[in-house]
């Protein structure tokens, strides 16, 4: 934290993914990497590592995941692997995987270093929108809140749909705005797929 303090500029946006056309039984939180996966695509600038130091960008197309656990000694920050090469059926069997070490405490500090991006789902819990903190040297953490039921305009009146509020932050010493922006343009289109 004191490192993010000291050495980030932070940045955060804000804005929400409208999933009521979700088919059911949709996984959230694996919906929520691949969408970080898409957003990397569309984007990749946010993927990787800053040196301040060095003022250097050190860009990777790997894309691996750190999750924030909450538990009640804590909060524990595993990392899914590889993200952008696995199902949606292989990444629910690593996110088992990570909850039964996290529960068990028996995550390795292997399991928790040198991730390339963050995903924060406090929603699950409470909470619409947040300025997740960026952990140095990674560039950009994105939040998701509770999903909520919004009133909406549609062609000829109102609806409401299920959306989930989403909270970009990253390091503007290296990432513009525009390229924040078209990131998470890039994780709002992938979440508003059926499926």
């Amino acid at each position: 934290m004191s490192l993010s303090r000291d050495e980030v500029c932070p940045c955060t946006i804000f804005d929400d993914a409208d999933i009521h056309g979700w088919t059911p039984g949709q996984d959230i939180t694996v919906r929520l990497l691949r969408a970080i996966v898409a957003g990397c695509r569309a984007e990749p600038s946010l993927n990787g590592f800053y040196d301040g130091a060095a003022m250097t960008r050190q860009l990777e197309s790997r894309i691996d995941i750190a999750i924030a656990v909450d538990t009640p000694e804590g909060l524990i920050v595993p990392v899914i692997r590889q993200v952008q090469q696995k199902s949606g059926d292989e990444l629910r069997d690593d996110l088992n995987a990570i909850k039964q070490k996290t529960r068990e405490r028996t995550v390795t500090p292997d399991e928790m270093k040198d991730f390339t991006f963050t995903l924060s789902n406090f929603g699950m819990m409470a909470g619409r929108y947040a300025t997740p903190v960026v952990v140095p040297p990674t560039i950009a953490i994105l939040g998701s809140g509770g999903i909520r039921h919004d009133v909406v305009p549609v062609l000829g009146g109102i609806e409401t749909h299920r959306r989930i509020p989403l909270s970009l932050s990253f390091d503007h010493r290296c990432v513009t705005g525009g390229e924040a922006c078209r990131f998470l343009a890039g994780v709002i289109e992938d979440l508003q797929r059926r499926s």
